[in-house]
C-alpha cells in the first residue's frame, strides 16, 4: 500500500498530499487514528481525508484503514530475496517461493475491491449481452492474456486474446460501446498497448487495465468507462526470476473470472455441465 501511495503522491492535489505524507510518516498510527485526528494533523478537512483514500484506489477511509492495518500488522516480508550464482537448489526453492508468497499477501491487502467490483460488473454485463471481451498483452503479459481468454471462453463468453500489436489495433478499432478491452502490462509502457487502449477508449468500449499504478498506461484509466486494477511489485530485471508480476496478473485474472462466474450464476451452470460431459466422453472414448 505504501508503495502505491508513494507512486501516486506527485499527482495528488496539495491537500491530499499532506494526508499522504502523514500516512508515510507513521502508517501504524494512521491506521488507528479517527478521521478528525487525521484531518487535524494533516491540516485538512475530514472530507479531504476520505477523498485521499479514494484517490489512491480504495472505497473510503474505512476500507483504506482496514487494508492498511492488515499490511502493517502482519509484518509480511515484502523483500525480494534475489537468487545468487552460488545458490543451491534448496536455496532457490526457498527464495523463489518466499518472494511469491510475500507478494501475493501484499497484493491481497492492496487490491482495491471497488475497482474489481466495477470490472466484474462490466465484464458480466458484456457477457450477458453477448458483447465482445478482448484481452491484450505482449511478451509475458501476452501469455496472461491467453490464459484469461481460455478461462472466459469456458464461461461461454465471446472473447479473444491478441498479442500482436497490429492485430490489437485492428481489434480495438472494431470495438463498440458495451464491449470490454482488458489490457495487461507489467511495465505499462508498451507503445502498442497504449495505442490500443486509446483507440478502444475512443470507440466507447470499457477499458480494464491491469498494470503498475504509476505507469503511462494507468494514466489512461481516469474516465468513467476506464478501470485500473493496479498491480505493483518491484522486480529486479537484472536477476534471474522476474516472474512474480506475472503471478499477480494471473491472480487478478482469476479474481475477475470467479466474480463473473458468480454474477452469471444459473445462466452459466448448463454450459459448464455440458462442457464437462463432452470432455469426459472424449477422455474415456476408445
Amino acid at each position: 500500500m505504501l508503495e502505491r501511495v508513494k507512486a501516486a503522491l506527485p499527482a495528488l492535489p496539495p491537500a491530499e498530499q499532506r494526508v499522504a505524507k502523514l500516512l508515510l510518516l507513521d502508517a501504524r498510527a494512521f491506521a488507528s487514528l479517527p478521521v478528525s485526528e487525521l484531518a487535524d494533523r494533516s491540516h485538512v478537512s475530514k472530507p479531504t481525508v476520505v477523498r485521499f483514500c479514494r484517490s489512491v484506489g480504495y472505497d473510503g477511509l474505512a476500507d483504506f484503514k482496514l487494508k492498511l492495518a492488515g499490511s502493517v500488522n502482519e509484518g509480511v516480508p515484502f523483500v525480494h530475496r534475489a537468487v545468487d550464482e552460488d545458490d543451491k537448489p534448496q536455496d532457490i526453492i526457498v527464495k523463489v517461493v518466499d518472494n511469491a508468497v510475500a507478494a501475493l499477501l501484499h497484493y491481497r491487502n492492496d487490491a482495491a475491491s471497488h475497482a474489481f467490483e466495477r470490472a466484474i460488473e462490466a465484464l458480466a454485463d458484456s457477457a450477458r449481452h453477448n458483447r465482445r471481451i478482448e484481452f491484450y498483452g505482449v511478451g509475458n503479459s501476452g501469455i496472461v492474456a491467453q490464459d484469461a481468454q481460455h478461462k472466459f471462453f469456458r464461461l461461454g463468453v465471446n472473447t479473444a486474446a491478441n498479442s500482436d500489436g497490429h492485430v490489437q489495433l485492428m481489434s480495438a478499432t472494431m470495438l463498440q460501446p458495451g464491449d470490454c478491452a482488458v489490457i495487461i502490462s507489467n511495465s505499462g509502457r508498451s507503445r502498442d498497448l497504449l495505442d490500443a487502449a486509446d483507440i478502444a477508449r475512443k470507440k466507447g468500449a470499457t477499458i480494464i487495465i491491469i498494470t503498475a499504478s504509476a505507469s503511462p498506461l494507468a494514466q489512461l484509466a481516469l474516465g468513467p468507462s476506464q478501470i485500473l486494477l493496479a498491480v505493483d511489485h518491484p522486480e529486479d530485471f537484472d536477476r534471474y526470476s522476474p516472474m512474480v508480476s506475472r503471478l499477480l496478473h494471473l491472480i487478478a485474472v482469476d479474481i475477475l473470472t470467479t466474480g463473473v462466474a458468480l454474477k452469471l450464476g444459473q445462466q452459466l451452470r448448463p454450459v459448464l455441465q455440458e462442457i464437462k460431459k463432452n470432455l469426459r466422453a472424449k477422455r474415456y472414448a476408445g
